[in-house]
């Protein structure tokens, strides 16, 4: 563990905090059970307020947190219970717009200092578009910091009138520095012919089946590397509600792609797939691109939002939405294996720079102590 710690001088109480999760998607989740866990081994007393399916999942409440259900967004019965649940507490601190939100509404102007991460951006078109953004201007004024997972998060905070933006260190939790190219995975072929990859190539991607990702664009690109010998097998692990529709296509233009729907084993498709594939309108630290580069997987990915930072030099950068780019970057990559060699030494390289649990936990810590130690007297 990090020597940065909070435990209380004598005679203190030790700092309580209150971490909000809305929905919980699965990056946020995994950063705030990180995050508990790291804080309270350094005695922070910690609350999870989220729904109890997601303490379920996560398993807050095993780090040593108290997790209090909160409701989803949609639930009025939510506000309610966060303002009980942040009730003395000396700070709170809110994961992504909805739960900032309620976290501000359940705060109802006290002074306890609120802390919001924002891991990715919010997008809507009309009527709804205006309203995240009324969301975000109320949320930024009323935070003491915000910490944005990318760059253009910070920005954007900052646009919106925040005191206060700062770039987040956020790792991948429970990562693992595997040996890059490891083929010694004996389970390796045995999944590839699951899969119905023996003998060809296997390109990898992973998400939600929705518009955001990017998957339209995808089908489009696998339409041309039909022509390639021998074909390769794309292969999309996810569920969502586009799925009818992406299957339709698949089946119509006889897509060389497979839909396995939702998996509980990424790491070990992509240790067997040749390529990973990002296709989606906007990243932030992509679990997919991190999980592909600490592998040694060589990764095509559109040039979005924090991909550019996460992965450096150790994947190849396509503009978002050109499909016929796509196409060649992966035809090339397949066509050249020293430049798959290359990106295979890169991507653990580039792993190695990203922050650790231990540094994640030290940075949100030197925040909370900036918010709740007192101001010396001069």
């Amino acid at each position: 563990m990090s020597p940065v710690s909070s435990n209380a001088p004598h005679g203190q109480s030790p700092l309580r905090t209150v971490q909000v999760l809305g929905g919980g998607n699965a990056g946020s989740s995994a950063h705030v059970r990180s995050l508990a866990e790291g804080l309270v081994a350094r005695g922070v007393r910690v609350t999870v307020c989220a729904p109890v399916e997601a303490d379920h999942a996560y398993d807050f409440t095993g780090t040593g947190a108290d997790h209090v259900h909160v409701p989803r967004s949609s639930d009025p019965a939510s506000v309610a219970a966060l303002r009980a649940a942040c009730a003395g507490a000396d700070l709170v601190h809110a994961h992504g717009l909805h739960a900032s939100f309620r976290a501000v509404l359940a705060l109802g102007g006290r002074a306890t200092p609120l802390v919001v991460t924002w891991h990715n951006r919010a997008r809507a078109e009309g009527a709804r578009a205006h309203l995240l953004r009324l969301l975000e201007r109320r949320v930024v004024r009323t935070a003491a910091v915000v910490l944005g997972t990318t760059s253009d998060l910070v920005d954007r905070a900052r646009r919106t009138g925040a005191r206060d933006a700062r770039l987040a260190a956020v790792a991948l939790p429970g990562r693992r520095r595997r040996p890059a190219h490891d083929d010694t995975d004996r389970g390796r072929p045995k999944l590839r012919a699951e899969l119905g990859a023996t003998g060809r190539p296997l390109l990898m991607a992973a998400g939600s089946l929705d518009r955001q990702r990017g998957y339209s664009v995808l089908l489009d690109a696998a339409r041309a590397w039909r022509d390639l010998d021998p074909v390769p097998l794309v292969v999309v692990a996810g569920e969502g509600p586009l799925r009818p529709e992406l299957q339709r296509r698949i089946e119509d233009e006889e897509l060389p792609v497979r839909l396995v729907g939702r998996r509980d084993d990424l790491p070990e498709l992509l240790a067997a797939a040749d390529l990973a594939l990002l296709t989606g309108r906007w990243e932030s630290r992509s679990v997919l691109a991190q999980e592909a580069l600490l592998a040694g997987v060589p990764l095509v990915a559109a040039r979005v939002g924090g991909v550019p930072d996460l992965v450096g030099e150790a994947a190849e950068l396509v503009p978002y939405g050109d499909a016929e780019a796509l196409a060649a970057a992966v035809a090339g990559l397949l066509a050249d294996p020293a430049r798959r060699e290359l990106l295979r030494e890169r991507g653990p390289r580039q792993a190695a720079t990203w922050p650790t649990e231990d540094e994640t936990v030290a940075q949100v810590l030197s925040v909370y102590d900036e918010l709740t130690q007192p101001t010396p007297l001069p």
